[in-house]
């Protein structure tokens, strides 16, 4: 009570108290405890206006706000997330908390309020002149208790504090110009000491709190809505020296995290365009080897182009050159045909009207029985013209030609009827005829040659050179006999003899083309293959009788093959041409014509599709079998013998050939003889051979074909090593593998390479074309 009396007393003396309304329109005096903030401060007190004062607080306000932003003093994002976390609105918090602060009593804490917290305005007491008012239910004389908000209500602060004076102080010494529409708040704010930084784990109060704790304590706000206690004026310059310590280092600590940021931010942008440069002097490096890569490839290309080109062009001059020359040599084979046709013709005509004369003088006393005898043999009486002939032997046995033709009439009966022993004694005619005396030369010469030539047609090859040794000793001029006896030699395999023949024939004839393809071809046979070329070549040229043969056209070509000259397919074109060839690849002589003709064959073609099955499933049995042949090294695997290799080592252990089991050999390979006992068609081609097949490395085929187009021939693969092994028919080329068969018709030209590092072993099965009739089968001789 005391000091409210001194409340009173001391606006008595300051004069009437000025009104203002509050903010909920009630009317209420100010200024009180302006005055006694004026009077508890001395003189100071009443030389400031209140506009002087909303000024001060403007500039606090603003230059608060200020610090707060620039020192980063609150950390709002910090106390939006704890608001939303708490899902609390601080205006409602705040106004629960300031609740004990209503000085004007209008059940609110509003600026009025603030502004008697803050000593701005004097709080609002009773008129002492008038009655006081009668609260409903207050009897007459009866004090009014104060009011909840009374009882609360804090006591006016006495003075300013000593930190708002230096605070007043240190705005008025660096005034700065203050927007006029400065709220309140603001002013509040501003007039209020900043707290200290609000650590993360705050936590506000419970609103529904009404009880302060510091309610009889002098008091101030923080930013955050907290009541803090004021300190002392004795303390206030400390807290004030501290705070601005605080905010010097604070600033410190700023400049430093900002001159680090800076740094580092520096040093981030220096190594970003260090990387930058780095990876655009990598990509540019990247796109001039780029560049030159494709600089590099397209000069190749056009190099690669370029000798493409000029291949192509030496090629195609080369092509035009070989067409040319092939050209002209055709044009000169045909004319120099042509003019050996007109001289064999003339030859012809000129044998026609000189008659061989092969009457002696005893036939010529029986001419005209001779001459019927003949005319009935030539007309196909054969059997009538030998009657006759044989009365006229009986009637005169020294006539030479009554046995000569009874000899005719026999050979020509023995064709007809196909009977050997008639042929037989025809043969023997021949000679008694030759051996009677008096001969003429012609009659000699005629009756000799037909009984060599029949008895080679007989098989007779070496009864057949006597005859012809025979009939050269007796006419040794002559060249065409000379060439007989030499086909003699060749046919019984004594080239010796007949490159002796053939050697003598060119020394006194060194232009007789049937001499030269024969000594051509018996060089070759002795692998001197670039000697045999030109005779072989001029032998065919000279188109004399013998030399158009599919032999010397098969074995030219392959010899100019074996030396590298592409000319080879043009002799092999021209023999086709001829008829001597099927295809200028299939060059085979012993063929059945008609029947289909493709280099490589499917299993299902064949119709053998149970025979490859089986080889198929048995391949490791018959391997077996055959590396245990090789295993026993006692040679049982015989070097190729054909002629065929370049270099290398080829080997061949052999189970059937033209249709029959060679020797005990199927005692080396039981299992695989058993397996195969059930096929015929393989057993029984007597055009074939099945046989096991070794090949060293460094192992080089010739191209060639087979002697006949009636078979076909079936590698199945044993030990294949992974590369290097190859085999060409025509124009394609394949390998082998393990446990799978190949098929090909051997026919067509075929080549071999075994370029690996270990051999090669297979399993060869002929079988007969598969468009032969059983006939053809049974009735075909052997090869």
């Amino acid at each position: 009570m005391a000091q409210r009396k001194n409340t009173k007393t001391h606006s008595k003396k300051e004069g009437k108290t000025t009104q203002s309304d509050s903010k909920n329109g009630r009317r209420s005096e100010g200024g009180g405890a302006g005055g006694d903030a004026a009077a508890g401060g001395g003189e100071g007190g009443a030389k400031y206006s209140i506009f002087t004062w909303v000024v001060v607080l403007a500039l606090l306000g603003v230059w608060s706000s200020v610090a707060v932003v620039y020192f980063d003093v609150v950390d709002y994002d910090s106390v939006l997330a704890r608001a939303k976390e708490f899902r609390m609105n601080f205006s409602e918090v705040l106004q629960g908390k300031l609740m004990a602060y209503d000085a004007d009593g209008d059940g609110d804490f509003d600026v009025e309020d603030a502004k008697v917290l803050l000593g701005l305005k004097a709080a609002q007491t009773a008129d002492l002149g008038a009655p006081a008012q009668k609260r409903p239910g207050e009897e007459p004389g009866q004090e009014p208790e104060p009011s909840e908000s009374e009882r609360t209500r804090p006591e006016p602060a006495e003075s300013p504090t000593i930190e708002s004076t230096q605070t007043l102080e240190a705005l008025t010494e660096d005034p700065k110009p203050v927007s006029g529409s400065q709220d309140v708040d603001s002013e509040i704010q501003a007039a209020v000491p900043l707290p200290p930084f609000v650590e993360d784990d705050f936590v506000p109060d419970d609103p529904g709190d009404s009880n302060y704790p510091h309610e009889e304590a002098s008091s101030s706000i923080d930013t955050t809505g907290v009541l803090v206690e004021e300190p002392s004026s004795g303390e206030t310059g400390v807290a004030s020296d501290e705070v601005l310590t605080s905010s010097k280092l604070t600033q410190e600590a700023a400049e430093k995290q900002a001159e680090e940021k800076q740094t580092e931010e520096k040093q981030t942008e220096e190594k970003q365009a260090k990387e930058k440069q780095t990876e655009e002097k990598q990509a540019e490096e990247k796109q001039t080897e780029e560049k030159q890569a494709e600089e590099k490839q397209t000069e190749e290309k056009q190099a690669e182009e370029k000798q493409t080109e000029e291949k192509q062009a030496k090629e195609k001059q080369t092509e035009e050159k070989q067409a040319k020359e092939k050209q002209a040599k055709e044009k000169q084979t045909e004319e120099k045909q042509a003019k050996e046709k007109q001289a064999k013709e003339k030859q012809t005509e000129k044998a026609k009207k000189k008659k061989p004369k092969l009457l002696n003088k005893l036939d010529k006393t029986i001419k005209a029985e001779i001459d019927a005898a003949e005319k009935l043999r030539k007309k196909g009486k054969v059997e009538d013209g030998l009657q006759a002939f044989e009365t006229l032997v009986q009637q005169h046995p020294l006539s030479p030609r009554a046995r000569y033709g009874k000899a005719q009439c026999e050979d020509d009966l023995a064709e007809r009827l196909r009977s050997n022993d008639l042929l037989q004694k025809a043969i023997n005619s021949y000679r008694e005829a030759a051996e009677l005396p008096e001969a003429t030369p012609d009659l000699l010469r005629g009756a000799l040659k037909r009984r060599a030539e029949r008895q080679q047609f007989l098989g007779r090859i070496r009864g057949s050179l006597v005859t012809l040794e025979k009939l050269v000793q007796i006419f040794p001029e002559d060249i065409g006999l000379k060439n007989d006896l030499g086909v003699a030699h060749l046919l019984l395999g004594d080239n010796k003899g007949a490159k002796k023949v053939y050697k003598e024939i060119l020394e006194v004839a060194p232009g007789n083309g049937f001499a030269k393809v024969h000594y051509g071809f018996i060089l070759k046979s002795d692998n001197q293959i670039a000697e045999s070329i030109p005779y072989l070549k001029e032998g065919l040229e000279s188109g004399e009788p013998g030399t158009d043969d599919g032999r010397f056209y098969f074995h030219l070509g392959d010899a100019l093959q074996r030396v590298g000259d592409n000319s080879a397919y043009y002799w092999y074109e021209l023999g086709h041409k001829r008829g001597h060839f099927a295809s200028v690849w299939q060059r085979s002589l012993y063929n059945v014509e008609g029947l289909k003709a493709e280099p490589w064959w499917m299993p299902k073609e064949t119709g053998y599709n149970d025979l490859v099955k089986m080889l198929e499933r048995n391949w490791k049995t018959i391997r077996d079998e055959a590396l245990a042949v090789m295993d026993q090294k006692t040679g049982l695997f015989v070097p190729e013998e054909e002629n065929l290799r370049e270099k290398g080592e080829w080997g061949q252990y052999t189970l059937w050939q033209q249709g029959r089991k060679v020797g005990n050999s199927c005692q080396g390979a039981p299992k695989t003889c058993s397996l195969l006992d059930r096929f015929p068609e393989a057993t029984g081609c007597k055009r074939g051979q099945i046989k096991f097949s070794v090949m060293q490395p460094g192992t080089h085929v010739w191209p060639h074909t087979g002697p006949t187009n009636c078979r076909l021939r079936m590698h199945l693969g044993l030990v294949i090593p992974k590369q290097g092994c190859r085999i060409r028919c025509t124009n394609q080329t394949r390998t082998w593998e393990d446990g799978k068969v190949l098929i090909f018709d051997d026919s067509f030209e075929h080549e071999v390479w075994q370029d690996a590092d270990s051999y090669r072993l297979i399993f060869i099965v002929d079988v007969w074309h598969p468009e032969l009739t059983q006939y053809q089968r049974q009735t075909l001789s052997p090869i």
